[in-house]
């Protein structure tokens, strides 16, 4: 048994302020770049960026800026406009305008200014998997921090597939007891005996599984939904294990995957305060799939919002118990190493 991150990691709100301003420094998943209006020129959408509000253009390059006026500090754009064309930029107070690059284009009655020098604030926008990145001074580019996880999943395709459902939840738990529940099955029989049915090794914790070929389904089984087969056809250029096996990555700091042959559970999580996550869970689907008329997502969609639903409460739950003054710290169990991961890639950015 080993020790897991101390209390104050999920309950103290100092320590909430000190991550936050560690991941920024992070590539962080923002969303999918077509439902952010961002695959084609001259768009702009306003995000959030672990709280500060950000805006993402598309000029042909993606480009993350600050959404904050050089002149006198005023929004650029409202936090809730939705995504839209735009050739520039223009703040709504004295009319200083902006190219979709963040560089300052005209100042009325300021002449004499050094454009170059009253730029937007700028931040490293990417993309990887039909995702959208951004970083504020990252430490390494995206591709290094994904590290070997694009190769794992490369059969997989990502950067095509094209939302089917889409589940927003509002949970009562720190960002980091959700990654870690995602990162272990030691839960799964006693939190989700539908899903340990579909897959048997997962009531015995997911132990002696070659997670390298993907997770076996009960016999005649092969995808993720609430029957274990569907119609839609797997993925073409999958393996012959990935054609009827499960895959998961634990993408930090908040992109977790799910990987059916057919389909894809995304799950982005959001952290809001240090007892507090929102999440988008998002099924993706080949566009040959989701262009048919018979097109149902359904029978996916149920299995996932009810295992969803599952972990969120139990989620909730570990929330409560860790902010009990009678909760000392928790532990590792043998079968629990693999969410040992966080605490490794948690403690050395913040000492960093």
């Amino acid at each position: 048994m080993e020790a897991a991150l101390p209390r104050e990691h999920y309950v103290d709100a100092p320590m909430f302020v000190r991550e936050r301003d560690m991941l920024r420094h992070e590539w962080t998943c923002l969303g999918r770049l077509d439902e952010l209006g961002l695959t084609e020129r001259d768009r702009v959408a306003v995000l959030d960026f672990h709280g500060e509000s950000i805006l993402v253009t598309n000029d042909g390059s993606l480009h993350a800026l600050g959404n904050v006026c050089r002149h006198r500090g005023s929004q650029l754009m409202p936090a809730d406009s939705p995504p839209c064309v735009a050739k520039a930029i223009r703040c709504p107070y004295h009319s200083w305008t902006y190219a979709l690059d963040g560089s300052l284009m005209h100042a009325p009655h300021a002449d004499d200014i050094d454009p170059a020098a009253f730029a937007l604030t700028s931040l490293a926008a990417d993309s990887w998997g039909g995702w959208l990145w951004v970083a504020e001074s990252p430490r390494t580019t995206l591709l290094e921090q994904l590290g070997p996880i694009p190769e794992r999943i490369k059969r997989y395709p990502l950067t095509d597939l094209k939302l089917g459902l889409r589940f927003e939840y509002d949970v009562r738990a720190n960002w980091k007891v959700i990654a870690e529940n995602y990162n272990e099955c030691y839960h799964c029989g006693p939190v989700h005996p539908e899903l340990s049915r579909l897959v048997p090794a997962f009531a015995s914790g997911g132990r002696d599984i070659p997670w390298e070929d993907g997770v076996p389904h009960r016999e005649g089984a092969w995808t993720f939904t609430m029957s274990g087969t569907t119609d839609r056809a797997p993925f073409p250029d999958l393996d012959e294990h990935e054609r009827v096996k499960h895959k998961g990555e634990l993408i930090y700091p908040n992109l977790l995957l799910s990987l059916s042959a057919e389909h894809v559970a995304s799950y982005i999580l959001e952290p809001l305060a240090i007892d507090r996550t929102r999440i988008t869970c998002e099924l993706l689907f080949h566009p040959t799939e989701t262009t048919k008329g018979t097109f149902d997502p359904s029978d996916a969609g149920d299995l996932w919002d009810l295992v969803n639903r599952q972990d969120w409460a139990i989620c909730e739950s570990v929330q409560r118990g860790m902010s009990s003054r009678y909760f000392q710290g928790g532990w590792y169990a043998p079968m629990e190493d693999d969410s040992l991961d966080i605490r490794r890639w948690l403690l050395s950015r913040l000492e960093g």
